[in-house]
């Protein structure tokens, strides 16, 4: 970092402590404007360090994983955690797109942990975050989303989504489509199985394809006889 982008950044900051300040002698509309004004010149100081945003990261996805190898009340503080940290790194990158799908994840394995319900806030904040990561790159996400809406029983948005997630090559293997839990309400339905055969190769396809690579072969022998 420059040396003026480091002035600015401390000025910025000091700016915020002042309206931290403010809002503090302030209550109502007046404290709320003050103290929001102060979060988003915190956030800007926080804005564009690579570094910064990386190790966030990477901790977040260590303690994603590592909370997989806990339980209970352990393994919920790990992915509390976790979640906070990719949080913060969207703070300083908005553009993170594997801490907003990690961050998803993190929610919903701390959903599960607690035999949440499909409405429960820890559902609603996974799906904001694949959302997001739908947003930064399109349909990165979709599968997920599709888990979220199995598990609401909306099963138009999740077929929707599927074939959103198909489209773009975003897909899972059939087998495991088949056995995530995630999606058990969607394998039942007639279009889940019609969706799984989409992604098989055409039989006319292979006809197709079969005599141009004949004729590719042989031109390729007619070229090399010359």
């Amino acid at each position: 970092m420059s040396l003026l982008a480091s002035f600015t950044k401390r000025n910025k900051l000091n700016e915020s402590i002042k309206k931290t300040q403010q809002a503090r002698k302030n209550e109502g509309a007046t404290a709320d404007g003050l103290f929001k004004s102060a979060y988003q010149n915190y956030a800007e100081v926080l804005q564009d360090d690579p570094l910064r945003a990386d190790t966030l990261y990477n901790w977040g996805f260590a303690l994603l994983h590592q909370a997989k190898t806990k339980t209970g009340a352990e393994a919920a503080a790990l992915l509390q955690d976790a979640i906070n940290k990719f949080a913060f790194c969207l703070l300083i990158n908005p553009h993170y797109l594997a801490a907003a799908i990690d961050g998803g994840v993190a929610y919903m394995e701390l959903a599960r942990l607690q035999s949440a319900k499909a409405d429960d806030p820890l559902y609603v904040h996974a799906k904001r975050q694949f959302e997001t990561a739908n947003r930064i790159q399109k349909a990165t996400a979709s599968y997920n989303l599709a888990c979220i809406h199995a598990l609401g029983n909306d099963l138009s948005a999740c077929q929707k989504a599927l074939e959103e997630a198909r489209d773009h090559g975003q897909l899972p293997e059939p087998d495991t489509m088949r056995d995530d839990p995630d999606l058990a309400n969607a394998v039942k339905q007639a279009w889940f199985d019609e969706l799984l055969a989409s992604l098989k190769p055409k039989p006319e396809e292979d006809a197709v394809e079969a005599p141009a690579a004949a004729e590719n072969a042989t031109t390729d022998n007619n070229s090399s006889k010359e």
